[in-house]
């Protein structure tokens, strides 16, 4: 695996990692080779002083092996617990992506702006990578495709892998008319994955897990009011059919997330191994089955 990615979530069981720093120091103590990282810090929750000292440390004390994503916040009741405006989220995460960029890259940070202002702020930490860690966008448009080209950012697409493929395209034509002949960076697509031996068995499982994780997925909106921006099905077979997902035996999988990743022109693969009431052994069941059987073949050219 090349690395791990968790998203931040707050006063919600959809995710228990509402400090993503925090959490990333543990892994990173844990594993010697792994990259890894948050998809994403979301920016209108966090000071950036304090979030460009916590990815130096994070990338320190790792050894180099940090990957940043900085997002606006997927919730808006999620913002709006913190104190701020969720109308002015997208506005809060251009500044402070440019801030922090910053002051991730100078020995003193001058800054000013709209909703964050800086002057000679000494910058005594600094990233072990150069010029900084390397960055995440998750994407849902062809527009945030262009963003990411232009600001040399790897991607991630939740989508159906037609509407990836229009990305990708997008930012590979972007890419190459602002930076040539440089190669383009992980273009990725992100699925649910349950693997047993039996896919019968697999499959069960799934669908027995699903719902919980549905469940939490719209926790907030049952008790406050809203829509998600992008909605989920409520059962695994509907997000089968839509190609969000897959579960069976090594071989049903890997034909499901070939033909995927030859749909969308991905070259990166995000797989969602546990959700909901998984337990952890058959996550790692998963897990183990993917690396074992899937990965390789998936890797191999024949």
């Amino acid at each position: 695996f090349y690395a791990y990615h968790v998203a931040e979530h707050h006063s919600t069981p959809i995710g228990m990692a509402p400090s993503p720093s925090v959490f990333l120091s543990a892994i990173a103590q844990r594993t010697k080779t792994l990259r890894f990282g948050p998809m994403v810090y979301a920016l209108p929750l966090h000071h950036p002083l304090r979030l460009i000292e916590e990815i130096c440390m994070v990338d320190q004390l790792s050894g180099g092996r940090l990957e940043i994503g900085f997002g606006r916040g997927s919730s808006p009741t999620e913002v709006s617990f913190y104190g701020q405006d969720p109308a002015k989220a997208q506005d809060i995460y251009t500044e402070a992506r440019a801030l922090i960029l910053e002051g991730l890259t100078h020995k003193t940070l001058t800054f000013e702006g709209k909703f964050f202002s800086f002057k000679d702020i000494p910058m005594e930490l600094e990233p072990l990578q150069k010029p900084h860690p390397p960055m995440w966008y998750g994407v849902h448009s062809l527009e945030a495709a262009e963003r990411a080209a232009h600001q040399r950012l790897n991607m991630v697409s939740l989508d159906s892998a037609k509407d990836t493929r229009a990305y990708n395209n997008r930012y590979c034509q972007v890419w190459r008319e602002l930076h040539g002949k440089d190669p383009t960076l992980k273009l990725g697509l992100s699925r649910f994955i349950v693997i047993a031996e039996n896919g019968r068995d697999a499959l069960a499982t799934a669908v027995r897990a699903y719902p919980i994780w549905h469940r939490h997925f719209y926790y907030l909106y049952s008790l406050k009011g809203g829509k998600p921006t992008h909605p989920r099905p409520d059962t695994f077979d509907k997000m089968m059919e839509i190609g969000h997902a897959t579960a069976g035996d090594p071989d049903e999988v890997t034909k499901f997330l070939r033909a995927q990743i030859d749909e969308s022109a991905a070259n990166y693969l995000v797989g969602q191994f546990a959700f909901g009431d998984l337990s952890l052994g058959e996550s790692l069941r998963s897990v183990e089955l993917f690396s074992q059987y899937v990965m390789p073949r998936l890797n191999s050219k024949d």
